[in-house]
């Protein structure tokens, strides 16, 4: 049961995840499809299509709200910190390699965004893992990404890269 459960929530996350891109612009250059014409109506069979897309947003805020708090994040430097100390967790900086190169949080790994489905070796699914970047925008694809692949251990830290600097914290260069 909670196999499936999990499979229903990994779907309708990847649901939520593309809607998302879509409407932050991720399809701007994509070449417009023609119009769709209307269907021709079918004796004795009524459209549920309404029906379904209500079905599924609720079925879509049911699970958001079941979401406890702080499950798919780290809110503070003091809490990555404890998470660092506490359960050696993976620390992945999501951003491009010259982002990287010009300064991290220290022990963190780069695994740019745009490769990271072609890197999970790289990522061990029993260990605790926390991805951040620059805004916590990519690093909350990172997760999703993640979380869809069945990583199940798998946080963001939307403070970011700037509130580790903000907070006075060691930079490491390569």
């Amino acid at each position: 049961m909670f196999k499936q459960s999990n499979r229903v929530l990994q779907h309708l996350l990847l649901g939520l995840f593309l809607s998302v891109s879509l409407l932050l612009g991720g399809g701007h250059n994509l070449a417009m499809a023609a119009p769709l014409t209307s269907p021709q109506a079918i004796e004795g069979v009524t459209p549920a299509v309404a029906d379904a897309s209500l079905d599924l947003q609720a079925a879509v805020d049911r699970t958001l709200a079941a979401i406890p708090a702080g499950y798919y994040k780290v809110d503070d430097v003091a809490g990555l910190k404890r998470l660092q100390t506490s359960s050696k967790a993976l620390l992945v900086d999501v951003r491009e390699p010259a982002e990287y190169r010009a300064g991290h949080i220290p022990e963190a790994i780069n695994i740019p965004l745009r490769s990271l489905a072609q890197q999970l070796d790289q990522i061990d699914r029993d260990r605790p893992v926390v991805l951040y970047c620059s805004s916590g925008y990519r690093s909350a694809m990172g997760v999703v990404t993640l979380h869809l692949l069945g990583y199940d251990k798998v946080q963001g830290f939307p403070p970011s890269f700037a509130a580790w600097q903000a907070a006075g914290e060691a930079i490491a260069q390569p």
